[in-house]
């Protein structure tokens, strides 16, 4: 991490924003590695051997040469040395996330290609120099793959495939407020068609990625609007639709739509939150959990009831091997700042009471209360005689607050409030982005407002029931930094493409409901 960062820390605001920054030489980024994601398909072979290509390169015949994965796919070859191993492989690529997470907070840096080939089959060439294989194109990132039949390190004879791109939703009909999962297969690897961006009666939704699901998206939105059909639409997209593939060197990256029909009003939906796929972490960085150099050696073992709590929750706190009866304190490790208008590190690691105890044969047992504060990861740490002796992570969980809207029943034009608590700090769990009859609207934050967000949003689109649907942001302002696409828009793949997954970040979509009135 760099240091350097932690030095300086600013608690008054600036009157400018911070500006755009580039990647430097001591920068801690780290590009995640990829965690197990549930229904993700994996590499669709072994990693090749590295290759080169030959002076003489044959040509690969494949028929046909494009198609959705599973499609039945010939490979022939001619003209090769007879009698010889021939291995296959398929081109492809693993993409990720990049972070640059740090004790205070967690900045946001976009995503990351690492390029390679997979064995997709080996076999031996016949006494002529030729070799046929049927199989079926992979489930994998959509767009062109390179095929090369290799010997040894020799790439001898090179064809290649066009994943192509589907799209479907399901149910295709229901009353409003119907959950509509919706999956979009073949986005791709690279930059420009490894995104795209779902539309409702041409009003944008947010943002689809597929970075840890080889090039599925596959996202849940609820039936919205007048009774009568609806037209879902998807776009190849860095955020916002790029409207005129079809005029790039990518022309397949294109888009489609269905139909959605709302059969009737059948109510207000129940609040919820929806939450994100369980997944094991593959990065152990945790903000707040260091006091500023204090590690402690671990001969004390602390204990918590849950690894994860919304605000003003009961916590069993145990801890053991304590060599002193002197008191001891548990403390809530947090952070206090804003980014608004911030020029500087504009935030600190502080530290909360919790509760104090004193030992019993060097046991510790009580309970405190998670405080009503900023959500994200947090520590709970023991000192004793001022010296930091045991910590644990624990994630402060969002939360609606009563039904989540000031009022259920809301007069065309009215302003009414959205609440909700345990909003974080870092660019990972800072900001959400609203829709409103799955229309994009806005988003907000929760940082300078110590995790409560309450958002003023008018009530609008005639009598009935009316649909705010809340969605993690990467949030990338203040500070910005370059190459950080799909920023400041509603992540619609929340509960299977989010870098804070890896982190252990469980970050939900809010669904809320009014019913406008005239």
């Amino acid at each position: 991490m760099n240091l350097a960062r932690r030095a300086l820390i600013c608690l008054l605001a600036a009157t400018f924003a911070w500006p755009v920054m580039p990647a430097s030489a001591d920068s801690s980024f780290i590009a995640i590695p990829t965690p197990a994601i549930p229904g993700a398909a994996q590499l669709p072979g072994p990693v090749a051997d590295a290759a080169t290509p030959s002076d003489h390169m044959g040509i690969l015949n494949v028929s046909p040469i494009k198609g959705i994965p599973g499609t039945p796919v010939t490979i022939s070859g001619s003209g090769l040395p007879a009698k010889t191993a021939i291995v296959l492989t398929w081109s492809t690529a693993n993409v990720t996330w990049v972070v640059d997470p740090q004790p205070e907070t967690v900045d946001y840096h976009g995503r990351s290609v690492t390029h390679l080939a997979v064995v997709l089959n080996r076999l031996t060439t016949d006494g002529s120099g030729a070799f046929h294989v049927s199989l079926r194109a992979p489930v994998d990132f959509g767009g062109l793959h390179d095929l090369y039949a290799v010997v040894g390190h020799t790439q001898v004879a090179h064809g290649g495939f066009l994943i192509q791109r589907s799209f479907s939703i399901n149910p295709t009909s229901g009353p409003i407020g119907t959950p509509i999962t919706i999956t979009y297969r073949g986005i791709g690897s690279s930059l420009y068609e490894g995104g795209g961006a779902l539309l409702y009666d041409n009003h944008y939704v947010g943002a689809l990625t597929a970075n840890w699901t080889r090039g599925t998206a596959q996202v849940v939105i609820r039936a919205a609007g007048q009774v009568g059909n609806h037209v879902v639409g998807v776009e190849d997209a860095i955020t916002y639709p790029y409207l005129n593939i079809q005029q790039t060197t990518i022309p397949w990256a294109h888009g489609f739509s269905r139909t959605f029909r709302v059969t009737r009003d059948a109510g207000r939906p129940v609040a919820r939150l929806d939450w994100p796929a369980q997944v094991t972490p593959t990065l152990d960085q945790r903000t707040t959990l260091e006091e500023f150099g204090q590690v402690p050696d671990g001969s004390v073992r602390l204990q918590l009831s849950a690894t994860a709590v919304p605000v003003n929750h009961s916590i069993t706190v145990r801890a053991s091997g304590l060599t002193s009866s002197a008191r001891v304190s548990l403390v809530w490790s947090t952070v206090v700042g804003s980014r608004i208008n911030c020029t500087s590190i504009c935030w600190t690691t502080v530290s909360q009471p919790l509760s104090e105890a004193t030992p019993t044969n060097g046991v510790v047992a009580t309970t405190v209360t998670s405080p009503d504060g900023l959500g994200g990861w947090h520590a709970v740490q023991m000192l004793q005689a001022g010296k930091l002796v045991a910590e644990q992570p624990i994630f402060l969980k969002e939360n609606i607050v009563g039904s989540g809207v000031s009022a259920l029943t809301v007069k065309e034009g009215q302003l009414f409030t959205v609440h909700l608590k345990g909003i974080g700090w870092t660019q990972l769990d800072n900001t959400r982005g609203v829709t409103y009859d799955n229309s994009y609207i806005g988003y907000g934050c929760g940082f300078s407002s110590n995790g409560d967000m309450q958002l003023e949003l008018r009530a609008t689109g005639g009598a009935g029931t009316h649909l705010i649907d809340i969605y993690p942001v990467l949030f990338t302002e203040t500070p910005s930094f370059a190459n950080t696409p799909y920023g400041m828009a509603p992540m619609l793949t929340y509960a299977r493409d989010l870098p804070g997954l890896a982190m252990g970040y469980q970050l939900p979509a809010a669904r809320l409901a009014i019913t406008v009135v005239n």
